[in-house]
């Protein structure tokens, strides 16, 4: 029996990992994007917009699985959700499985409440779902450091640790995932290695050929205090791929 399985954020970097490694002959991949689909795509393609509403039911009718990696980086995530798994539901009981992050219920940034949140109402939507927490990915401590290249300095939060995990190594899990039973909160997913933030700047620096002054800069209040205590991390450090071998990776291909 054939198995339909939507993934919403089908482009983004996490989601157009987990779109290529579900393709299998028998299994139909729709990728819902804001985007028309390229040419010769492999995929069932659905143009939409989670935000607007636009295109939704045409791509979870008939779905058996949604994975939701679509995210807005922000506020509106809570809405997006909900309209998917609103949607989802007035079509049947697909198995949702939700990409999250690491902390978000102990660190006090908006937009980890807002992912909260959208993790609420895929559990009170009463569909059966699985949610995987992971820690940041690599390429988020690159561009933090690229968004800076034309100051003399590479400024870093003071204190501020970090445990990145490789974003097809998440996709990869995510695949078990939807492949196998709604298992609710799963166990969380980091990087294999706890590293303070001034090294990856450093490490990803000379990678880049460029040389900088890396600075660290006192960040108040409850979210920086969470940060520093270590909310955003997991004992579970479940990734294999090294920030090092990361950017040589990513080299070999550039």
């Amino acid at each position: 029996m054939s198995e339909t399985i939507l993934v919403t954020g089908g482009t983004g970097v996490l989601g157009r990992q987990v779109a290529r490694r579900l393709l299998a002959p028998g299994r139909e991949v729709r990728v819902l994007s804001r985007r028309t689909a390229p040419p010769g795509t492999p995929y069932a393609w659905r143009t939409g917009d989670l935000r607007t509403h636009q295109g939704i039911d045409s791509a979870v009718r008939g779905a058996d699985v949604i994975v939701h990696c679509a995210t807005t980086l922000g506020g509106r995530d809570v809405a997006t959700t909900k309209a998917l798994v609103d949607t989802a539901r007035r079509h049947g009981m697909p198995h949702v499985v939700f990409i999250s992050i690491v902390g978000i219920d102990r660190i006090p940034l908006p937009y980890y409440r807002a992912k909260l949140a959208a993790e609420e109402a895929v559990v009170a939507s009463g569909l059966p779902s699985t949610i995987l927490r992971a820690t940041q990915f690599h390429d988020l401590v690159c561009r933090i450091v690229d968004i800076q290249r034309f100051l003399p300095a590479v400024l870093y939060p003071a204190g501020f640790r970090v445990q990145p995990v490789d974003a097809g190594e998440v996709a990869a899990r995510l695949v078990e995932l939807a492949l196998g039973e709604p298992a609710g909160r799963g166990p969380d997913m980091g990087g294999p290695e706890v590293r303070d933030f001034a090294d990856l700047a450093r490490i990803t620096l000379r990678a880049r050929g460029r040389r900088r002054v890396v600075i660290p800069v006192p960040f108040p209040g409850a979210t920086a205090r969470a940060y520093r205590a270590g909310h955003h991390l997991t004992p579970n450090a479940t990734g294999r791929v090294t920030f090092e071998e990361y950017l040589a990776a990513q080299a070999a291909i550039a």
